[in-house]
């Protein structure tokens, strides 16, 4: 049997870490199986869908290079969820429900007081069809829910282990609301989800642990329908010290991350990683995260997000790159660098775009501002500045001919000079700054 997994956004805000980890992970066992990634969009809720979301999704994804296999709405599928709703009905599984929000409210209140688990008491079971015409003539629209059974539900799950419940834990669940205008009741994500699994043969459900409750439900609704469960995999949650994360919030979106520089694969290495038992390594593709996948490693435990940690990834991640792939990654931008100012750079920059400022310095017109004190300091340093400034060994000719005329020493002596030369404290060494730069130009610096 073919592998099928799939990654389902609602497209009601844009992609955060927490759900594109989910992504990545289905993407990884897809690939590790060769099966089948399926991108499909809970759309049903249109009051919150956005085109700007959807197109965003696909962007994402795209730049996070998770290649899927299929693609579909559920907002295309509303009459194929309405015969397996009239299924449902036929089997006595699903029944119409004529409570108000305020009613049902009020029945929660009522039960905790009274000392009583709130669930629904499913008193709408006991309605005549002559009392739901009457309701209906009042103007009220039902909405329906699924009859659970009180067996026990129990799965394998494939990173927390057996899960079991025993009897009945949660209220029938609204698997259709409230009718629209148009006589339409909306399926919930509940429902769909089945379904779709269940059409599109979904062998392998990967999701975050906050979905256990709607696991048990689910597995009741495969049944129902006919159907056997796929297996089933819980993601521990991560959290991130600043707060948490939320695509409501907003500070973890994926769209945020891509503007601010942060290369796609140091979100895939960090996602892909964090919360195993593995120690964090990184890959500047996802051919070894392939490999070494195992759900094995993932731990059952909630894990941190912490963007500091995705700062230094970024920064490793450039430094481990070839020459080569970042040549072409620079140059799909119109842009281009040597070889010699890379190697001189990667080290001190965290994000590929800072590749603009060191162009810069390296080959436009610049000055510093530097003391009157190190300005008198520097012009004695040109009066003993090589005559070539290209050979590896021009910054240690020049250092040893200021010796002898400078007591300067250590940050008195360097500072004023990569000062003049970049305008910054901090930047390739020294050696490596002489011979990016013209002869010409550092006495003009230097001046």
């Amino acid at each position: 049997m073919t592998v099928k997994v799939r990654f389902a956004p609602s497209p009601t805000g844009f992609l955060h870490v927490g759900n594109i980890r989910v992504a990545i992970i289905n993407f990884l066992y897809a690939k590790k199986n060769n099966g089948q990634f399926l991108l499909r969009y809970d759309d049903t809720d249109s009051q919150r869908v956005r085109d700007e979301y959807s197109k965003m999704i696909v962007k994402d994804m795209a730049w996070l290079g998770l290649k899927y296999d299929d693609f579909f709405k559920q907002s295309d599928r509303l009459n194929r969820y309405e015969e397996a709703k009239n299924l449902l009905i036929k089997k006595g599984r699903l029944y119409e429900c004529f409570e108000t929000p305020e009613e049902l409210n009020l029945q929660r209140k009522s039960q905790i007081i009274s000392g009583i688990a709130p669930i629904y008491d499913r008193s709408a079971l006991r309605l005549s069809d002559e009392q739901k015409q009457t309701l209906r003539n009042q103007g009220l629209k039902p909405h329906y829910r699924f009859l659970l059974l009180d067996n026990e539900v129990s799965w394998q799950d494939k990173i927390k282990g057996k899960i079991t419940y025993q009897g009945r834990h949660f209220s029938d669940p609204v698997l259709i609301r409230e009718e629209d205008s148009n006589g339409f009741g909306v399926p919930t994500y509940t429902f769909c989800s089945v379904v779709d699994d269940i059409d599109y043969k979904i062998t392998d459900i990967i999701r975050g642990e906050d979905h256990i409750t709607n696991t048990a439900i689910q597995i009741q609704i495969f049944e129902a329908l006919d159907s056997s469960p796929p297996d089933f995999a819980h993601l521990s949650l991560i959290k991130a010290s600043e707060g948490k994360i939320s695509k409501r919030e907003g500070g973890f979106d994926i769209k945020s991350l891509r503007e601010e520089g942060y290369e796609a694969m140091s979100i895939v290495n960090l996602l892909s990683q964090i919360g195993t038992s593995q120690s964090l390594k990184i890959h500047t593709n996802c051919a070894e995260l392939v490999d070494n996948f195992s759900f094995d490693k993932f731990s059952k435990s909630a894990t941190n997000y912490d963007i500091s940690e995705l700062l230094n990834i970024n920064q490793k991640l450039l430094q481990a790159y070839e020459f080569n792939e970042i040549d072409d990654i620079l140059k799909r931008e119109n842009k281009t660098i040597s070889q010699k100012l890379w190697n001189s750079i990667k080290s001190n920059i965290t994000f590929l775009k800072e590749v603009d400022e060191w162009l810069e310095i390296c080959s436009e017109k610049f000055m510093y501002n530097n003391n009157q004190k190190d300005k008198e300091f520097l012009s004695e340093c040109l009066k003993v500045l090589p005559t070539d400034t290209n050979s590896e060994n021009s910054w240690n000719i020049w250092l040893e001919n200021i010796k002898k005329i400078s007591d300067r020493k250590g940050k008195d002596l360097f500072m004023p000079i990569r000062l003049a030369l970049s305008g910054k404290e901090h930047g390739p060494e020294l050696k490596n700054l002489v011979n990016l730069i013209s002869r010409e130009e550092i006495l003009r610096r230097l001046s």
